[in-house]
């Protein structure tokens, strides 16, 4: 088995077909892509393949080590996670060829007007051994 990491993007990926902004959407057209990812992960907990997923809320910050006391905390001026990333799922499948039809799956979620997004996902290996480093 090997775990992937599938990535909803808010910005960042090629642009979706149905490309209405969710907080353009109406509450029913929300409810609905709600449930089909939440069906979706359901189907996939009954099979074993899926790990985990959320979905992320917009706020966000930086935070780095920066020495003894207080870490710094920063809104910018880089893009930030919370402007990308909307929402990310593990699954353990049995090889990328799955892991690629269920992220096509994934894509059909519904939009406005209960039209599949096919939006683009990062499909992303986990790392399954440390990289060789030179001597």
């Amino acid at each position: 088995m090997a775990k992937y990491l599938l990535l909803k993007h808010y910005r960042g990926a090629p642009d979706p077909v149905n490309s209405t902004p969710m907080d353009q959407w109406t509450p029913d057209e929300v409810t609905t892509h709600i449930q089909y990812m939440n069906e979706f992960a359901d189907r996939l907990k009954e099979t074993g393949e899926f790990v985990d997923g959320q979905a992320l809320a917009p706020e966000g910050e930086w935070v780095r080590y920066d020495g003894p006391g207080s870490p710094p905390v920063t809104d910018g001026p880089f893009p930030e996670t919370k402007d990308l990333i909307a929402g990310w799922m593990v699954i353990d499948v049995e090889n990328r060829q799955r892991a690629v039809e269920l992220a096509g799956e994934l894509s059909a979620a519904p939009g406005a007007g209960g039209r599949p997004i096919h939006e683009w996902l990062e499909l992303r290996p986990f790392l399954s051994q440390a990289p060789e480093t030179a001597e």
